[in-house]
């Protein structure tokens, strides 16, 4: 009598394809992509810079909790986080020192892209995506360091708002919508709250989204 095929049932995973199915939907679209094996560790400045991108998220919505874009409270409310909220102190610190940890994993990014010239056809539009989303993530730092409403930060702004100002023909202009006026006042920093917690962060993901989708279409250039 012969004996029936056994049936193997692996129980440690019960749903090799995901339990939703939602693998099966998406690998077809991300393909496995081969990486040079001489990318070495200089290839993960970009990764790197986007981790601290989703910190940055995290702990500025737990910033946002108790942070006020009022003139008149904003230096109360962010002493409040890090003198009374539990752990706040650890928060606004992580989320500023990330912000400049970000920019130098960026220009870090770019300086090996720059040294490798990995910047060439068919890859240029990589680097000027890149570029935008520098300005862009030096423009979130830019802004957010108004908003504890300090005097260091308050004569910052106001140097840096100067910057624009020596563009001929329209620099007087460009500067005086940076401060919503000819001065850095309250209505500046309504506007670069809005800038810092909205505008800024939705651009930059749209910013990376693009950038991921090119380097998924033309993979990545093996180093010289």
């Amino acid at each position: 009598m012969e004996r029936p095929a056994s049936t193997h049932v692996d129980i440690a995973s019960p749903h090799p394809r995901g339990r939703f199915g939602l693998r099966r939907l998406i690998e077809p679209h991300l393909p496995p992509t081969l990486v040079p094996r001489a990318l070495g560790w200089a290839g993960c400045f970009g990764g790197l810079a986007f981790l601290l991108f989703l910190i940055q998220v995290y702990t500025g919505v737990l910033l946002l909790m108790y942070y006020k874009a009022d003139p008149a409270r904003a230096w109360d409310s962010v002493t409040f986080i890090k003198s009374n909220v539990q752990m706040g102190w650890l928060i606004q610190r992580v989320h500023a020192v990330c912000a400049d940890m970000m920019i130098a994993l960026v220009l870090m990014h770019m300086a090996r892209v720059a040294y490798y010239r990995i910047y060439r056809s068919p890859r240029e539009y990589h680097w000027l995506s890149g570029v935008a989303l520098l300005v862009l993530t030096t423009s979130m730092a830019f802004t957010g360091y108004l908003l504890p409403w300090t005097n260091l930060s308050y004569w910052a702004v106001s140097v840096g708002t100067e910057i624009p100002g020596a563009i001929p023909v329209v620099g007087d202009d460009l500067a005086a919508w940076l401060r919503r006026g000819p001065l850095v006042s309250g209505e500046t920093l309504g506007f670069f709250y809005a800038l810092h917690v909205s505008v800024l962060p939705a651009t930059i993901v749209l910013g990376m989204l693009v950038h991921y989708i090119m380097i998924r279409r033309t993979g990545i250039s093996k180093p010289l």
